[in-house]
């Protein structure tokens, strides 16, 4: 929480904008890496379910909002808790149950006068001060502890577009995934390598990404919407210091975009064949549906007219035209026939 402080002019579910006092939170970020979470305020944290907790953050230059969860251990309930634990020893298709936070944090990218009045972070008044635009390049990207690459791969649409390669600088435990080793070149600062090192084998991923993690189904979702996605295991010990870094680098990641994820004019081309290229894929599927819509559309409307035509006529009329109509449809099938043959 000092850290969110430091970052964010409103942190949980309170209405009104803090001042952070700036003596305070640099004490407590010192400190705060084995707090026990007592003196946690009542609005910091909103309860999903007995074992999932929410908050949110905003009120920040380049970013719109964060949100923040935490899985935990169903600890409510020892004996599912056990279950859980021991079918994942027996059985491949159960994970390990791991304590985790997930954090998304959600970019302006420059649509900042389309959410906040002027005068607050990221806005145009801002922005005549000379602080820069907060748009960059679209890209996937990604550090995935390699116990998680599978699932990931399996899971979400963006990181299918990546392709996978260890990087020296890394520790062996984790891989890139990424769409260009210029787009990982620059994303892979000196202090996020270190980050990650530091952060061990707590990092499950740390995800930037202007893609749907669902497979989109319509032209619509392709729309790209930039997110930076970061999952790390909770400490069984409590202490939180090695992760620091690591969470503070993904709280500011969004400055590090705005300022240098402009990529030359072949890479963003070799980025957007991709995209065009699912693209042609949907759009040839709504065609197809299109099309399918439109017979049957056509097919209903001369059904109706056939029944009204029906409907005026006497009993020797109907039988002369469903003769008629049988001896067309044998006609046809007969082409057919021949055709084939």
């Amino acid at each position: 929480m000092p850290l969110l402080d430091s970052e964010f002019s409103l942190v949980g579910y309170v209405t009104t904008p803090k001042k952070p006092e700036v003596d305070r939170i640099q004490a407590d970020f010192k400190n705060s890496a084995m707090l026990s979470g007592d003196d946690l305020p009542a609005d910091m944290l909103k309860e999903k379910t007995a074992a999932e907790f929410q908050t949110y953050a905003t009120g920040r230059q380049n970013t719109a909002f964060v949100d923040f969860k935490l899985q935990l251990h169903k600890r409510y309930n020892p004996a599912i808790m056990a279950g859980e634990h021991i079918a994942a020893l027996f059985f491949d298709s159960f994970s390990t149950p791991v304590e985790r936070m997930e954090a998304v944090a959600y970019t302006f990218d420059g649509k900042e006068k389309d959410f906040v009045p002027p005068g607050v972070p990221g806005s145009e008044e801002l922005k005549l001060r000379g602080i820069g635009s907060s748009t960059y390049d679209g890209f996937v990207f990604a550090v995935v502890n390699k116990l998680s690459m599978r699932r990931l791969r399996d899971e979400r649409y963006d990181i299918s577009l990546t392709y996978t390669k260890d990087h020296p600088k890394l520790p062996n435990w984790v891989t890139v995934m990424s769409e260009s080793a210029e787009v990982t070149d620059t994303m892979l600062t000196k202090d996020l390598i270190q980050a990650i090192e530091q952060a061990g084998d707590a990092v499950e991923y740390l995800i930037v990404s202007d893609q749907p993690v669902d497979k989109p189904t319509t032209l619509n979702e392709t729309i790209p919407k930039k997110r930076i996605h970061l999952s790390l295991k909770i400490p069984s010990n409590g202490d939180y210091s090695s992760t620091f870094p690591l969470f503070q680098a993904f709280l500011r990641l969004p400055d590090d975009l705005a300022q240098n994820a402009h990529f030359r004019p072949e890479v963003k081309r070799k980025i957007n064949t991709t995209r065009e290229a699912e693209m042609k894929k949907l759009k040839k599927v709504s065609d197809e549906e299109a099309e399918e819509e439109r017979r049957q559309l056509s097919e209903k409307i001369k059904k109706e007219e056939r029944d009204r035509k029906l409907k005026g006529m006497s009993a020797e009329e109907q039988r002369k035209f469903l003769e008629k109509e049988a001896e067309r449809g044998r006609k046809k099938q007969e082409k057919k026939m021949s055709r084939k043959g």
